[in-house]
């Protein structure tokens, strides 16, 4: 399809409150890569935060990205699953028809991150779909064959494009030092505080407590398996984690909210010598009390999307049936729908969706 037409559609970022669908030439593929068909791609809160602040992790004119070389306007698109249509002739692992999905860091292999295995802190890094080499709201894209991952047969494409973001939450868990056993508090109930209650499930935590101030989400926390939901604007959140956890706060926590409001009590929710992982890409500079950490010996660490391996025990977890995250997506658009029943619903209607998925058109 993609080498007879020589065109094709791609959703386009061009710069703030301007995304376009677009025909550009498609891409040739190269010795090292595969060309897939995305078939469903997933918005997320990136997209829509670079819709309506301009440019910030996408590069501006004239400062290329240092690894891609690439500015807006670039096709967006970074959590999708799809068909392979054409692999390289260096590929070996995969091959034409596999249903596969994407790892979407850009990283260079170089520096000292990297060399140590933690690809998600490279000096340069970025995301295919933020950051250029295509992204999957297009009808192709090339992509290293080393972001390519497998899907198992009982793992539908729709769960697929789930993969990305729930790998964002179990990264967070494997940095965190949870333990099968261990009580856990979540802050927020968005798509990544439901990707941390996920993953919790699929490692066995028995005790959950998630605190969101949206009705909506704290409904959807319950049905992916919330043991315990709060709701800050009428509990007393401290003091029903401690009396929810023997009176000692929570073994472990996660913020994936990023507010002041939520850091100022996550801390004195969590027992002595506990960790409180930062998931959230704040908006504004924190403060802290540091008297909370120090009093307590309680640690805060960040935890940056995900790591090598993650994806695969995602996509194993999955397919295992631990974790069953189809409830996440609560609308199917079409890429001439991107803005309005996108992004824009996002917007003014966030509290009553999770993950909006774009059917890109490859495959079933």
């Amino acid at each position: 399809m993609a080498s007879a037409t020589q065109t094709m559609k791609a959703v386009r970022y061009h710069g703030q409150e301007d995304v376009r669908l677009e025909e550009i030439p498609v891409r040739p593929l190269d010795a090292k890569s595969v060309r897939i068909a995305p078939k469903y791609c997933g918005i997320c809160g990136t997209d829509v935060h670079e819709y309506l602040g301009g440019n910030n992790l996408i590069p501006k004119p004239g400062a290329p990205h240092a690894i891609t070389g690439e500015t807006s306007p670039l096709t967006l698109g970074h959590e999708f699953s799809g068909i392979i249509e054409e692999v390289g002739s260096e590929v070996t692992r995969l091959k034409k028809g596999d249903r596969v999905c994407v790892q979407p860091i850009i990283y260079d292999n170089e520096c000292g991150s990297c060399k140590r295995g933690l690809v998600n802190c490279c000096d340069k890094n970025g995301f295919i779909g933020l950051s250029g080499w295509g992204g999957g709201l297009s009808e192709s894209t090339i992509v290293p064959q080393d972001a390519v991952k497998k899907l198992p047969d009982n793992v539908p494409l729709k769960v697929g494009a789930l993969v990305e973001p729930l790998s964002v939450g179990w990264h967070a868990i494997k940095v965190s030092p949870y333990k099968e056993g261990d009580s856990a508090f979540v802050v927020g109930g968005g798509p990544i505080g439901l990707a941390v209650v996920q993953a919790l499930i699929g490692r066995g935590c028995k005790n959950i407590i998630l605190s969101e101030v949206s009705s909506k989400r704290r409904e959807f926390a319950k049905n992916f398996g919330a043991h315990h939901v709060l709701d800050p604007t009428k509990d007393d959140v401290v003091a029903r984690v401690k009396e929810l956890t023997d009176g000692l706060g929570a073994d472990v926590g996660f913020d994936a909210a990023g507010s002041q409001h939520a850091i100022d009590s996550a801390f004195d929710c969590l027992k002595a010598r506990s960790i409180l992982v930062n998931i959230a890409v704040w908006e504004k500079r924190a403060q802290l009390n540091m008297n909370q950490i120090v009093f307590r010996e309680r640690s805060y660490v960040g935890s940056a999307t995900f790591g090598l391996g993650d994806f695969e025990e995602v996509i194993e977890a999955l397919s295992s049936g631990k974790i069953k995250p189809e409830g996440m997506i609560t609308k199917v658009i079409k890429m001439d729908e991107i803005v309005e029943e996108g992004i824009l619903t996002l917007v003014n209607d966030k509290d009553n969706h999770v993950k909006i998925l774009v059917d890109v058109g490859a495959g079933s």
